[in-house]
């Protein structure tokens, strides 16, 4: 599976789009940073579709500076006219830093109050050449980041480890198989996704294997979804399109029969 599209389910559509890793020193704040740059022609309106990661994404773009919360149901974004964002996909030791209550934030996105001189920072860079701005942008970001979210102790690096699990593991298909894994409780487990992401375990391996499962749906057009259901460890074929519909609002048939990918709609 593609890194730079997985959750995305028009790849496609989509404007210039980046993801950078952190350096060394931001692995156990930022997953990723993420850059889209558009430009659309006007009187147009482009439409982005996400299979979000269950994590909290802190923004700084050209005209927006928020936080988005764990979602949980599909999302979309109009993007119009131009501009960009440099997102920092934060991983669960960070989000304690910014959110006190991540479930409280679910499906929403705030405006928040960051120190003038790294908005400044990153909106100076993001002006200049490329590739050359991107470097720069996620330098003065990832700095600000650095200096601002405190050394995770280890119950925030244990939610570290319990989220690279659950994503990157598809033999991990309940709660009691990551626990097992990360030697301890379930329960553990249960209070860190609340404390840390705002969504709980279980939800968070649903979310993997649904962005898994939408990625095998449009990449191997000739796949029976029998086949994806079971290796995905789906119970059959109709809990693969319950979920389906239930998170993205249409079936994986419908899914895979939309019309060719457009730049613009």
């Amino acid at each position: 599976m593609d890194p730079s599209s997985r959750g995305i389910l028009f790849p496609a559509r989509l404007p210039t789009f980046r993801r950078i890793e952190p350096a060394a020193a931001l692995a156990e704040v930022v997953r990723w940073f993420w850059i889209p740059e558009w430009d659309i022609a006007p009187g147009r309106v482009s439409r982005q579709h996400v299979v979000a990661f269950p994590a909290c994404n802190l923004v700084i773009g050209s005209d927006e500076v928020g936080l988005a919360g764990p979602s949980t149901t599909a999302g979309h974004r109009d993007l119009v006219g131009t501009g960009w964002v440099v997102g920092a996909l934060l991983r669960p030791a960070a989000t304690a830093a910014f959110v006190d209550d991540p479930a409280a934030i679910r499906d929403s996105y705030q405006p928040v109050d960051l120190p003038t001189p790294v908005i400044d920072a990153v909106r100076t860079a993001m002006a200049g050449p490329a590739p050359q701005r991107y470097d720069a942008a996620i330098a003065a970001f990832g700095g600000w980041l650095s200096e601002t979210v405190p050394p995770p102790q280890a119950e925030a690096v244990l939610a570290n480890r319990m989220a690279d699990l659950l994503d990157a593991d598809p033999t991990v298909r309940t709660v009691e198989d990551a626990a097992a894994r990360l030697h301890t409780s379930a329960r553990t487990l249960q209070r860190l996704a609340k404390r840390y992401v705002g969504l709980s375990p279980g939800a968070m391996i649903r979310r993997r294997r649904l962005q898994e499962a939408a990625e095998r749906v449009r990449t191997e057009p000739t796949l029976d979804l029998a086949v994806v259901a079971a290796d995905l460890g789906y119970a059959d074929h109709a809990h693969l399109t319950k979920d389906f519909r239930t998170v993205l609002g249409f079936t994986p048939s419908a899914y895979r029969a939309a019309e060719p990918p457009r730049t613009d709609s």
